[in-house]
Protein backbone atom coordinates (compact mmCIF):
# COMPACT_ATOMS: atom_id res chain seq x y z
CA UNK A 1 0.00 0.00 0.00
CA UNK A 2 2.58 2.56 1.01
CA UNK A 3 4.69 1.61 -2.30
CA UNK A 4 1.57 1.85 -5.35
CA UNK A 5 -0.62 3.57 -3.00
CA UNK A 6 0.87 7.22 -3.31
CA UNK A 7 1.39 6.83 -7.26
CA UNK A 8 -2.03 5.34 -7.98
CA UNK A 9 -4.00 7.93 -5.63
CA UNK A 10 -1.85 10.72 -7.56
CA UNK A 11 -2.97 9.65 -10.70
CA UNK A 12 -6.50 9.46 -10.14
CA UNK A 13 -6.70 12.62 -8.81
CA UNK A 14 -5.05 14.21 -11.99
CA UNK A 15 -7.28 12.10 -14.04
CA UNK A 16 -10.35 13.87 -11.83
CA UNK A 17 -9.39 17.63 -11.67
CA UNK A 18 -8.46 17.03 -15.82
CA UNK A 19 -11.87 16.33 -16.16
CA UNK A 20 -13.08 19.29 -14.41
CA UNK A 21 -10.61 21.25 -16.39
CA UNK A 22 -9.77 19.92 -19.59
CA UNK A 23 -6.22 22.74 -19.84
CA UNK A 24 -4.67 21.36 -16.67
CA UNK A 25 -1.88 19.64 -18.50
CA UNK A 26 -0.84 23.13 -20.04
CA UNK A 27 2.47 24.17 -19.57
CA UNK A 28 1.13 26.80 -17.99
CA UNK A 29 -0.81 25.25 -15.45
CA UNK A 30 1.58 22.42 -14.85
CA UNK A 31 4.33 25.63 -14.09
CA UNK A 32 1.94 27.32 -11.73
CA UNK A 33 1.20 23.38 -9.73
CA UNK A 34 5.02 22.41 -9.88
CA UNK A 35 6.07 26.47 -8.22
CA UNK A 36 3.11 25.98 -5.03
CA UNK A 37 4.30 22.29 -4.69
CA UNK A 38 8.22 23.29 -4.38
CA UNK A 39 7.90 25.08 -0.66
CA UNK A 40 5.40 21.87 0.72
CA UNK A 41 8.31 19.42 -0.98
CA UNK A 42 11.00 21.82 0.63
CA UNK A 43 9.08 21.70 3.94
CA UNK A 44 8.02 17.72 3.50
CA UNK A 45 11.79 16.83 2.92
CA UNK A 46 13.26 18.23 6.21
CA UNK A 47 10.24 16.98 7.93
CA UNK A 48 11.11 13.32 6.37
CA UNK A 49 14.23 13.23 8.40
CA UNK A 50 12.99 13.74 11.39
CA UNK A 51 9.67 11.16 11.17
CA UNK A 52 12.39 8.72 9.95
CA UNK A 53 14.25 9.26 13.31
CA UNK A 54 10.30 8.79 14.93
CA UNK A 55 9.95 12.41 15.72
CA UNK A 56 7.81 15.06 14.47
CA UNK A 57 9.02 19.09 14.26
CA UNK A 58 5.44 20.87 14.41
CA UNK A 59 7.72 24.02 13.96
CA UNK A 60 8.85 23.62 10.68
CA UNK A 61 6.54 25.99 9.32
CA UNK A 62 6.82 28.57 11.54
CA UNK A 63 10.77 28.83 11.23
CA UNK A 64 9.92 28.99 7.53
CA UNK A 65 8.48 31.90 8.29
CA UNK A 66 10.93 33.47 10.40
CA UNK A 67 13.71 32.83 7.80
CA UNK A 68 11.95 34.77 5.11
CA UNK A 69 11.57 37.65 8.00
CA UNK A 70 15.57 37.03 8.72
CA UNK A 71 15.94 37.10 4.45
CA UNK A 72 14.11 40.12 3.98
CA UNK A 73 16.23 42.23 6.33
CA UNK A 74 19.56 40.82 5.24
CA UNK A 75 18.80 40.50 1.51
CA UNK A 76 19.62 44.33 1.14
CA UNK A 77 22.66 44.71 3.13
CA UNK A 78 24.69 41.25 2.17
CA UNK A 79 22.68 40.71 -1.31
CA UNK A 80 23.47 36.91 -2.21
CA UNK A 81 25.17 36.25 0.94
CA UNK A 82 21.03 36.71 2.86
CA UNK A 83 20.56 33.44 1.09
CA UNK A 84 23.50 32.04 3.24
CA UNK A 85 22.46 33.45 6.19
CA UNK A 86 18.86 32.61 6.37
CA UNK A 87 20.15 28.86 5.46
CA UNK A 88 22.63 28.71 8.36
CA UNK A 89 20.08 30.56 10.87
CA UNK A 90 17.29 27.88 10.57
CA UNK A 91 18.96 25.37 10.23
CA UNK A 92 20.33 26.67 13.35
CA UNK A 93 17.19 26.53 15.05
CA UNK A 94 16.36 23.31 14.31
CA UNK A 95 19.29 21.99 15.72
CA UNK A 96 18.51 23.94 18.93
CA UNK A 97 15.19 22.22 18.91
CA UNK A 98 16.69 18.81 18.31
CA UNK A 99 19.35 19.56 21.22
CA UNK A 100 16.33 20.44 23.81
CA UNK A 101 14.89 16.96 22.46
CA UNK A 102 17.60 14.55 22.71
CA UNK A 103 19.31 16.18 25.93
CA UNK A 104 16.17 17.12 27.90
CA UNK A 105 14.82 13.50 26.99
CA UNK A 106 11.43 15.90 25.93
CA UNK A 107 9.15 14.07 23.32
CA UNK A 108 9.85 16.03 20.18
CA UNK A 109 5.97 17.09 19.63
CA UNK A 110 6.41 18.66 23.13
CA UNK A 111 9.52 20.70 22.39
CA UNK A 112 8.56 21.72 18.42
CA UNK A 113 4.93 23.07 20.06
CA UNK A 114 6.45 25.09 22.03
CA UNK A 115 9.42 26.11 19.35
CA UNK A 116 6.45 26.79 17.03
CA UNK A 117 5.23 29.36 19.00
CA UNK A 118 8.62 30.98 20.44
CA UNK A 119 9.73 31.11 16.46
CA UNK A 120 6.60 32.56 15.31
CA UNK A 121 6.54 35.26 18.35
CA UNK A 122 10.30 35.81 17.38
CA UNK A 123 9.43 36.54 13.51
CA UNK A 124 6.30 38.28 14.52
CA UNK A 125 8.85 41.03 16.76
CA UNK A 126 11.26 41.24 13.82
CA UNK A 127 9.20 42.48 11.35
CA UNK A 128 6.74 44.97 13.35
CA UNK A 129 3.76 42.31 12.67
CA UNK A 130 3.92 43.58 9.13
CA UNK A 131 4.41 42.16 5.56
CA UNK A 132 8.03 43.50 4.73
CA UNK A 133 8.64 44.19 0.56
CA UNK A 134 12.04 43.48 -0.55
CA UNK A 135 13.23 45.85 -3.06
CA UNK A 136 16.99 45.92 -2.70
CA UNK A 137 18.83 43.41 -4.04
CA UNK A 138 15.82 41.46 -4.76
CA UNK A 139 17.81 40.25 -8.33
CA UNK A 140 19.61 37.62 -5.96
CA UNK A 141 16.44 35.46 -5.41
CA UNK A 142 14.19 36.75 -8.29
CA UNK A 143 15.77 34.03 -10.70
CA UNK A 144 14.52 31.52 -8.40
CA UNK A 145 11.02 31.49 -9.39
CA UNK A 146 11.22 33.93 -12.63
CA UNK A 147 13.60 32.21 -14.66
CA UNK A 148 12.42 29.24 -16.54
CA UNK A 149 13.93 26.35 -18.27
CA UNK A 150 11.19 23.73 -20.16
CA UNK A 151 8.93 26.37 -18.77
CA UNK A 152 9.61 25.67 -14.96
CA UNK A 153 10.97 28.33 -12.63
CA UNK A 154 14.86 26.83 -12.32
CA UNK A 155 13.86 27.00 -8.44
CA UNK A 156 11.41 23.78 -9.06
CA UNK A 157 15.02 21.96 -11.09
CA UNK A 158 16.90 22.63 -8.50
CA UNK A 159 14.44 21.41 -6.31
CA UNK A 160 14.43 17.87 -8.01
CA UNK A 161 18.25 18.26 -7.80
CA UNK A 162 18.52 18.22 -4.26
CA UNK A 163 15.51 15.45 -4.17
CA UNK A 164 18.36 13.14 -5.95
CA UNK A 165 20.90 14.10 -3.82
CA UNK A 166 19.34 13.05 -1.06
CA UNK A 167 18.12 9.46 -3.28
CA UNK A 168 21.91 9.23 -3.85
CA UNK A 169 23.11 9.73 -0.25
CA UNK A 170 20.19 7.28 1.31
CA UNK A 171 20.56 4.71 -1.34
CA UNK A 172 24.69 4.73 -2.10
CA UNK A 173 26.40 6.11 1.24
CA UNK A 174 27.57 3.39 4.07
CA UNK A 175 25.64 5.30 6.36
CA UNK A 176 22.83 6.71 4.20
CA UNK A 177 20.17 4.66 6.41
CA UNK A 178 21.29 5.58 9.35
CA UNK A 179 18.00 7.44 9.95
CA UNK A 180 15.89 4.75 9.19
CA UNK A 181 17.68 2.71 11.89
CA UNK A 182 17.05 5.17 14.02
CA UNK A 183 13.51 5.32 13.74
CA UNK A 184 13.20 1.40 13.06
CA UNK A 185 14.68 0.73 16.35
CA UNK A 186 16.67 2.86 18.76
CA UNK A 187 17.90 1.03 21.53
CA UNK A 188 19.04 -1.40 18.57
CA UNK A 189 20.97 1.12 16.74
CA UNK A 190 22.66 2.17 19.95
CA UNK A 191 23.91 -1.23 20.86
CA UNK A 192 25.38 -1.23 17.10
CA UNK A 193 27.44 1.79 17.76
CA UNK A 194 25.03 4.29 16.24
CA UNK A 195 25.25 7.54 18.00
CA UNK A 196 21.23 8.01 17.75
CA UNK A 197 20.89 11.11 19.74
CA UNK A 198 23.41 13.25 16.98
CA UNK A 199 21.31 11.52 14.33
CA UNK A 200 18.39 13.10 16.24
CA UNK A 201 19.53 16.62 16.34
CA UNK A 202 21.38 16.02 12.61
CA UNK A 203 17.46 15.38 11.71
CA UNK A 204 16.11 18.52 13.35
CA UNK A 205 18.72 20.71 12.00
CA UNK A 206 18.11 19.33 8.29
CA UNK A 207 14.13 20.13 8.84
CA UNK A 208 15.54 23.96 9.57
CA UNK A 209 17.74 23.96 6.95
CA UNK A 210 14.93 23.09 4.37
CA UNK A 211 12.45 25.43 6.18
CA UNK A 212 15.10 27.79 5.43
CA UNK A 213 15.22 26.42 1.68
CA UNK A 214 11.50 26.78 1.59
CA UNK A 215 11.55 30.83 3.11
CA UNK A 216 13.99 31.81 0.21
CA UNK A 217 12.06 30.15 -2.40
CA UNK A 218 8.70 31.53 -0.68
CA UNK A 219 10.10 34.94 -0.76
CA UNK A 220 11.12 34.98 -4.27
CA UNK A 221 7.97 33.86 -5.30
CA UNK A 222 6.13 36.68 -3.41
CA UNK A 223 8.46 39.41 -3.41
CA UNK A 224 7.60 39.93 0.50
CA UNK A 225 8.18 38.61 3.68
CA UNK A 226 5.96 38.38 6.58
CA UNK A 227 5.83 36.24 10.16
CA UNK A 228 2.64 34.00 9.48
CA UNK A 229 4.13 33.47 5.30
CA UNK A 230 4.12 29.64 6.01
CA UNK A 231 2.30 29.26 8.54
CA UNK A 232 -0.81 27.27 6.86
CA UNK A 233 1.74 25.15 5.43
CA UNK A 234 2.52 22.73 8.50
CA UNK A 235 -0.52 20.63 7.53
CA UNK A 236 0.36 20.26 4.02
CA UNK A 237 3.93 19.21 4.60
CA UNK A 238 2.86 16.68 6.92
CA UNK A 239 0.23 15.42 4.91
CA UNK A 240 2.96 15.58 2.11
CA UNK A 241 5.17 13.20 4.06
CA UNK A 242 2.67 10.94 5.49
CA UNK A 243 0.73 10.28 2.12
CA UNK A 244 3.74 9.99 0.00
CA UNK A 245 4.40 6.89 2.29
CA UNK A 246 6.12 7.76 5.23
CA UNK A 247 5.64 6.09 8.22
CA UNK A 248 4.56 8.15 11.34
CA UNK A 249 6.48 5.72 13.26
CA UNK A 250 9.91 5.95 11.38
CA UNK A 251 11.91 4.01 9.78
CA UNK A 252 9.97 3.72 6.32
CA UNK A 253 10.35 7.13 3.80
CA UNK A 254 12.06 8.43 0.70
CA UNK A 255 12.79 11.50 -1.04
CA UNK A 256 10.77 10.24 -3.78
CA UNK A 257 7.97 9.31 -1.30
CA UNK A 258 7.76 13.06 -0.60
CA UNK A 259 7.79 14.33 -3.97
CA UNK A 260 4.44 12.06 -4.54
CA UNK A 261 2.88 13.30 -1.71
CA UNK A 262 3.70 17.07 -1.84
CA UNK A 263 2.20 16.52 -5.66
CA UNK A 264 -0.66 14.76 -4.09
CA UNK A 265 -1.17 17.51 -1.67
CA UNK A 266 -0.96 20.27 -4.43
CA UNK A 267 -3.47 18.88 -6.78
CA UNK A 268 -5.40 18.69 -4.10
CA UNK A 269 -5.49 22.09 -3.44
CA UNK A 270 -5.64 23.27 -7.15
CA UNK A 271 -8.71 20.73 -7.74
CA UNK A 272 -10.33 21.88 -4.98
CA UNK A 273 -10.32 25.54 -6.36
CA UNK A 274 -11.57 24.10 -9.87
CA UNK A 275 -14.48 22.37 -8.48
CA UNK A 276 -15.22 25.47 -7.03
CA UNK A 277 -14.10 24.41 -3.29
CA UNK A 278 -14.07 26.79 -0.52
CA UNK A 279 -10.43 27.32 0.06
CA UNK A 280 -11.60 27.40 4.44
CA UNK A 281 -12.23 23.63 3.94
CA UNK A 282 -8.77 22.91 2.83
CA UNK A 283 -7.42 22.10 5.94
CA UNK A 284 -10.22 20.10 6.73
CA UNK A 285 -9.42 17.90 3.86
CA UNK A 286 -5.58 17.81 4.91
CA UNK A 287 -6.29 17.44 9.05
CA UNK A 288 -8.66 14.61 7.84
CA UNK A 289 -6.07 13.01 5.38
CA UNK A 290 -3.34 13.32 7.93
CA UNK A 291 -5.38 11.17 10.36
CA UNK A 292 -6.64 8.54 7.91
CA UNK A 293 -3.08 8.14 6.43
CA UNK A 294 -1.61 7.77 10.58
CA UNK A 295 -4.18 5.14 11.14
CA UNK A 296 -3.30 2.87 7.99
CA UNK A 297 0.18 3.59 8.42
CA UNK A 298 0.94 2.93 12.42
CA UNK A 299 3.08 0.98 13.40
CA UNK A 300 1.59 -0.54 16.78
CA UNK A 301 4.20 -3.01 17.37
CA UNK A 302 6.27 -0.55 18.11
CA UNK A 303 3.64 1.31 20.69
CA UNK A 304 3.38 -0.30 23.99
CA UNK A 305 0.34 1.36 24.99
CA UNK A 306 -1.78 3.99 22.53
CA UNK A 307 -2.77 6.95 24.30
Amino acid sequence: MRTAGPPALLLVLLGLVTIAEPNFFSTTALAVVTAQALPILLLGLGQMFVILTGGIDLSVAAVCSLGTVILAQTIGATGPLAILITAAATAAIGALTGLLTTIGQVPSFVVSLGALGFWGAIALALSGSTTIYIDANYGAIFWLSSVTFLSMPLAVWLGLLVVVAIWAFMHYHPRGNIFHLVGLGERAALMAGIRTRAVRVVAFALSGLFAGLAAIVLSSQQQSAAPQLADALLLPAIAAVLVGGCAITGGIGSAWKVIVGALIVTVLRVGGSVAGVDPNYQQIVYGAVVIAIVVLTLDRSKLAIIK
